[in-house]
């Protein structure tokens, strides 16, 4: 019987836990320094009802993955044709009024995160914006491991291929070629083999890249899968969300006669790419740490002291 279902008991008090030891522990999360600067996501589109809902959901990860990071999402500014001003609400903030903001303020400059997995029209003008302001623009999300899980996880969704729970190894495909669509010409088609190449490993059928901003770039991939024989060749967007048209993916998979699955959006493991892109651009903090200092089990020491040290 607990403590807490005696008359009288005091309360039961939680103490800190001590470290995991041994080379199976999970990391440990590292610190965010006192006086980092915030964490400011680009995203490439201006705010809406969707694109609102995918950031927010995606900073939300951010924040569960790493305590204490400040976070804020920094949008295109609006057209302004109905007259009305750029910018919006204090959750529709451009990147630019961000940028001043915390330079008024007297802040450490954002390290600004572009919210896309690849090479995108928008960035050349977010590096310039930056620039003003003496802002840190990180690289781009991907390629990445992850982004390949993510796909994976999308195309098992729409029924496109099965995945292990556990572990999501493909056992198990209704595709057998994919055509990997992304937004951001050929520049970011070419930057999505990479990705193709791991999701085609994961599949075990050819993989593909296509920019759907590029006309017949789809329409031309599918063609190439089904000369290598695919019969059912699906598309899988190699895309967040915000930074590509909706009627871009509606028209590709109504041109090609493939089935899609749905972008990326808010997947945990996006989120995940995100803090830890940030991360990476704080030279205070090592992103691998508890995995790299982890110490073996039998006592041996860090990574690199005990029996499964490289030779």
């Amino acid at each position: 019987m607990s403590t807490a279902a005696i008359p009288g008991a005091p309360l039961p008090v939680r103490t800190p836990g001590s470290r995991a030891r041994g080379r199976h522990r999970r990391p440990e999360r590292p610190e965010i320094p006192a006086g980092s600067p915030a964490l400011l996501l680009a995203v490439p589109a201006a705010a809406g009802p969707e694109s609102r809902s995918v950031v927010e959901e995606l900073l939300s990860i951010v924040r569960s993955e790493q305590n204490g990071v400040l976070t804020a999402a920094g949008y295109l500014p609006t057209s302004g044709t109905d007259g009305q001003q750029t910018g919006g609400t204090e959750a529709e903030r451009t990147v630019a009024e961000l940028l001043t903001e915390a330079a008024e303020a007297g802040l450490p400059t954002p390290v600004v995160v572009p919210l896309v997995p690849g090479p995108h029209g928008f960035l050349a003008e977010l590096h310039a914006l930056a620039a003003e302001y003496g802002a840190q623009v990180t690289d781009t999300l991907g390629p990445h491991p992850l982004l390949a899980e993510a796909v994976h996880v999308r195309l098992s969704e729409a029924g496109l291929a099965r995945a292990d729970r556990a572990r999501l190894f493909a056992i198990a495909t209704a595709a057998d070629g994919v055509v990997l669509t992304t937004v951001g010409g050929q520049p970011a088609a070419d930057a999505a083999g990479i990705t193709g190449m791991l999701l085609a490993a994961r599949l075990a059928v050819p993989v593909v890249a296509a920019a759907l901003d590029i006309p017949g770039s789809v329409a031309e991939a599918v063609a190439h899968l089904k000369e290598m024989g695919a019969q059912n060749p699906a598309l899988a967007p190699l895309v967040i969300g915000p930074e590509a048209d909706a009627e871009l993916l509606a028209a590709a998979a109504e041109e090609s006669g493939c089935p899609s699955a749905a972008p990326l959006g808010a997947y945990q493991a996006v989120g995940q790419l995100v803090a830890s892109t940030y991360l990476a651009a704080l030279p205070a903090v090592d992103p691998d740490f508890g995995a790299d200092e982890a110490e073996d089990a039998d006592g041996t020491g860090p990574r690199g002291n005990g029996r499964h040290a490289a030779q």
